[in-house]
């Protein structure tokens, strides 16, 4: 693989305590990382270590279409991609999940994944190294009524995943006309929930057993660039909690 100071990174959904997490690691390991969020504020208050900031809806084509253009102008082709775009909406039984919760969660988790993941696919081919990631939920293994809208979501983005992982092994190892060693790999990150010591230590009530402190995802996005492409193409790995 490269070194580090040979990846850009990109982080989508990076103002969260998550991304922030995930950026500063790779940071600390010598990528040049790029955060993308809805809000520029948030971007500068939150992430004034990384190499840029762009404002952006992740959930319109065309926007992140033209956040590509400029990227590649300002920085070149990027090598990783992390998504961490999310959110949560659920309870309420069955018959509770609403259209305005199923609408949004597919906005949040799917379409920012489609949009992301198809307009930075030739990147991610073309680099020595190349990876994207995102975050599902352990809830996809075990949905209850209340949470249908949200697992629904996430088994979508989950099988969205797999396909480009399928996509990546077809343009390279799986070639039917000219295989090349595999370079790129899409992989799935698994969690209950996401804690950080600075929430625990103000709600020190609240029960977290079983989530993951953003440090072990730090430890995840760092690690994503240092295994071999072809074990992680479409790996779902569950990672340490709490």
């Amino acid at each position: 693989m490269s070194t580090f100071k040979d990846l850009t990174v990109l982080v989508a959904g990076a103002t969260s305590p998550a991304g922030v997490a995930a950026a500063r690691a790779l940071c600390d390991a010598g990528a040049t990382v790029l955060a993308a969020g809805s809000n520029a504020e948030r971007l500068a208050e939150r992430l004034p270590f990384v190499h840029g900031r762009y404002e952006v809806d992740l959930a319109n084509h065309a926007a992140v279409t033209e956040m590509r253009q400029l990227i590649d102008t300002e920085r070149g082709p990027i090598d990783g991609l992390l998504h961490l775009v999310g959110g949560w909406r659920g309870g309420k039984g069955l018959a509770g999940q609403t259209d305005a919760d199923a609408d949004f969660l597919h906005t949040q988790i799917i379409t920012t994944l489609r949009n992301t993941t198809r307009v930075f696919h030739e990147d991610l081919l073309a680099s020595k190294c190349g990876r994207v990631a995102m975050v599902s939920a352990t809830a996809v293994d075990s949905p209850t009524g209340s949470n249908a809208n949200y697992t629904t979501a996430k088994a979508g983005a989950e099988a969205w995943m797999r396909s480009v992982a399928a996509a990546m092994r077809a343009a390279q190892s799986g070639s039917k006309t000219a295989p090349v060693p595999q370079r790129a790999a899409a992989v799935r990150w698994v969690i209950k929930a996401f804690s950080d010591e600075a929430t625990r230590a103000a709600h020190p009530e609240a029960n977290t057993a079983g989530f993951t402190d953003v440090a072990a995802l730090g430890e995840a996005a760092v690690s994503l660039f240092t295994a071999d492409a072809t074990t992680l193409n479409e790996a779902r790995i569950l990672l340490p909690a709490l």
